[in-house]
């Protein structure tokens, strides 16, 4: 004997929101109504759950809809007043950067040795832990630098800064975009960025004198970056 492939007792359509009732109950009416010959019963009761099953279908869509859209967009950090970003400007973008602090043994103006910033060289990931660009100081300027897999990219300078909540990392920090270059794309119409949730990246205990001027250190750091851009 051959199975119909559907458990008894079970039906054949099952989902959250009800609608394999709904079809099952369609599916039946038109097996009953074929087999009772009865077309005018039949087109009176298959309309309306016709209807109804439209009507379901279409706000299940523009639910799912709107938890994409929802999903997509992306919430501001809490941060101390002194790095909040002006009004008017809304996250278009997270990455986590990953990778290094680069420093250099320098004299100061008064002749003393410190590790000076050189600049960061990191991955960016995003929330997916996808790398989707690198985080790099820029040859000329020496200004850190944003570029994106998508062919953007923004050079910025920092506006502001507050201590991280680590003592023993770098700080957090409110970047204004100087220049952007590359190709159209996420970082296109970007005009600030943050540095927030910083671990490391401060210079470590190397010694920095004069017999070695010019060395250089790596600190290991992971910091989030949000880029804003202007609201639409």
């Amino acid at each position: 004997m051959r199975s119909s492939g559907v458990v008894e007792g079970s039906l054949p359509f099952e989902d959250d929101c009800g609608l394999g009732w709904i079809l099952a109950s369609f599916v039946f009416l038109l097996r009953y109504n074929r087999d009772m010959r009865r077309p005018l019963l039949a087109v009176a009761v298959i309309i309306p759950v016709t209807v109804l099953i439209i009507s379901l279908a279409s706000v299940a869509n523009a639910q799912a809809n709107k938890e994409k859209e929802s999903a997509a967009k992306e919430s501001a950090p809490d941060v101390p007043d002194a790095i909040v970003v002006p009004a008017g400007l809304e996250p278009v973008l997270f990455v986590r950067a990953k990778g290094s602090q680069i420093y250099t043994c320098q004299a100061g103006a008064d002749g003393k040795f410190s590790w000076t910033l050189k600049g960061p060289e990191a991955e960016l990931k995003d929330r997916k832990d996808k790398v989707i660009g690198q985080h790099s100081a820029d040859p000329t300027s020496k200004l850190p630098t944003w570029k994106l897999k998508d062919g953007s990219e923004v050079t910025g300078k920092a506006a502001a800064h507050v201590d991280s909540l680590d003592a023993d990392s770098i700080p957090w920090l409110l970047v204004n975009v100087e220049s952007h270059a590359g190709k159209a794309g996420l970082l296109t119409n970007v005009t600030t960025i943050q540095r927030v949730h910083t671990h490391g990246g401060k210079p470590g205990n190397d010694a920095c004198d004069e017999s070695h001027k010019g060395a250089e250190t790596r600190s290991d750091y992971t910091a989030d970056y949000y880029f804003y851009a202007p609201a639409k």
